[in-house]
């Protein structure tokens, strides 16, 4: 430790000194940025535009890697906007997926200043016009009015499913105190113990006309979106399982560990994608268990009833049984079943995989596998709307280069530092070498006009601004105590004060102790010294 050089605070220093220099050019080092991430792979795609003053307005951003991903698991798309992610409160908006491990994917990002509408449709234009295979078949958001108008004008054709959770969570908020506490259960089994439709509009008269609420504006609005929220209604869309946006919130809280509200849009670049990378490390790791480790299999029990509609029950080891009714036709091997989790997952279900047993079924129709969740789900070609092919690396030789290149350089520098002479041999090769690559990647035309960065122009950088949801900051006991009703005092029953201000403990003279006896002031302390310098003598 005693051979470091610098503490702690030299590197906070450092870090302001630095944050000063690239003070108003944050938009021209994440331009830039994105320019070289560009030229390194042309699969890679962003677009920033401004605010008609020249000014950062919103930006869009979209991996190689991630719009491969799309092209097999761009079935699925949720959506939710997070903040205190970056120094302007812009809010940052990711678009994500599940692979084929039910692992959370990034398929695109944006930085939008407004939440508006016409945000939200430039965002899924941008995601639609540069993502192959064209609309997802579900978008699952919150509640957001601004959005929700968005998806019906960027993806007509896509099922637009609200979050549930976000839903079922504003019950206690939205009905009366009193309703909620004695009718709350019956509303949860309306919601989710109900297997069609028509069953599930009854139950949930049933339970509002015995609450008194039917004439709830709240409770009437969410009744006429059921379709968008309701797993009766909208078990029947593919959302590989999904029926809220915890998905996105979790990823929130994950990217979050690496990110702050202090960070510069490039630094929350930098962060993003080392939290990427982590994620990406997951997926392989999970992609290795596939390919070496064996699933472990489910013990089913069949009873059947009748031979035209199956209606069984399937024990599992957890020792928890389900009913469900399943209609078989033999001839062209097809089998609906009432719990939808096949349209609803796109995983086969339980039932189904019994009454193939009972039908001594030795191989799964291919109908009945998605490629989406097999392990050969990335295998293929992926290809953009002009056909070309995108690749997560535009020349997977480079790595092999970086890797060669590498071991000899740190073989050179361990020999070089073996003597003096050695050192300094090494140090002015790489200088010279250093000049002559320079010259190399510029080119003679480049040096002469003095570099294209030179002749860019850029953003400003953008202004701070305040999103509809940003915290409105914590409330403090005390506040909370003020809007509970009037405070008195506990020494006085007075109100306007408390008993640290009571003039009756004010005006009474205390005696001191023993302990509380004044002691002459050391002037001879060097603190009092710098206390002087600071604020003058005292008195």
């Amino acid at each position: 430790m005693d051979k470091i050089g610098f503490i702690k605070k030299d590197i906070y220093n450092l870090e302001c000194s630095v944050n000063g220099k690239l003070r108003n050019h944050d938009v021209e080092l994440v331009t830039e940025y994105f320019m070289a991430e560009q030229k390194k792979n042309e699969a890679f795609y962003f677009k920033i535009e401004g605010d008609g003053h020249d000014r950062f307005s919103r930006c869009f951003w979209a991996y190689a890697t991630s719009r491969r991903a799309y092209g097999f698991y761009g079935d699925v798309v949720v959506s939710d906007t997070t903040f205190n992610t970056n120094r302007y409160d812009l809010t940052f908006t990711p678009m994500l997926g599940v692979n084929n491990h039910g692992q959370t994917i990034v398929l695109a990002c944006a930085f939008l200043s407004k939440e508006t509408t016409e945000s939200f449709v430039w965002m899924f234009e941008e995601f639609k016009k540069v993502m192959p295979g064209g609309e997802p078949k579900t978008i699952i958001t919150d509640q957001d009015a601004a959005m929700a108008i968005a998806i019906s004008i960027a993806f007509p054709t896509t099922f637009h499913r609200l979050c549930i959770w976000h839903i079922t969570s504003k019950f206690s908020v939205k009905l009366p105190h009193s309703a909620y506490k004695e009718y709350w259960r019956e509303f949860q089994k309306a919601i989710w113990d109900t297997d069609n439709k028509d069953e599930f509009d009854a139950k949930w008269n049933i339970v509002v006309t015995k609450a008194g609420l039917t004439d709830h504006p709240w409770l009437s609005s969410m009744f006429d979106l059921r379709e968008s929220w309701v797993p009766a209604y909208a078990r029947q869309f593919f959302a590989a399982g999904m029926s809220s946006s915890q998905r996105a919130e979790g990823s929130h809280g994950f990217f979050k560990q690496y990110i702050s509200r202090r960070n510069s849009l490039m630094d929350f670049i930098i962060r993003f994608e080392r939290a990427l990378s982590h994620q990406c490390e997951k997926e392989l790791v999970a992609d290795h268990v596939d390919a070496f480790e064996v699933a472990q299999s489910c013990f089913l029990e069949l009873k059947t009833e009748d031979a035209s509609k199956v209606v069984f029950n399937v024990s599992e080891r957890k020792n928890w049984e389900t009913r469900a009714e399943v209609v078989y036709v033999k001839d062209s091997d097809h089998a609906s079943c009432s719990c939808k989790r096949f349209e609803f997952v796109g995983i086969i279900c339980k039932h189904i995989l019994a009454l193939f047993r009972r039908d001594q079924i030795e191989y799964m129709p291919d109908k009945y596998i998605l490629k989406r969740w097999k392990k050969t789900a990335k295998s293929g070609l992926v290809s953009d709307a002009n056909g070309n092919e995108i690749k997560d690396c535009a020349d997977p030789g480079l790595l092999i280069k970086r890797c060669t290149m590498s071991r000899l350089a740190s073989d050179v520098v361990e020999d070089a530092l073996m003597s003096e002479e050695g050192c300094e041999l090494l140090s002015e090769t790489l200088k010279s070498l250093q000049v002559k690559l320079k010259l190399l990647k510029d080119g003679p035309s480049n040096n002469e006009v003095g570099g294209s960065s030179s002749q860019t122009q850029y953003m400003k950088d953008p202004k701070r601004v305040r999103c509809k949801g940003r915290s409105k900051g914590v409330t403090g006991a005390k506040e909370k105590a003020m809007k509970r009703g009037i405070r008195h005092c506990r020494e006085c029953g007075h109100i306007g004060h408390d008993r640290r201000q009571c003039p009756r403990n004010l005006n009474t003279p205390t005696s001191p102790s023993n302990n509380d006896e004044s002691t002459p002031i050391d002037r001879s302390d060097p603190l009092f010294d710098e206390f002087d310098r600071m604020h003058g003598p005292i008195e």
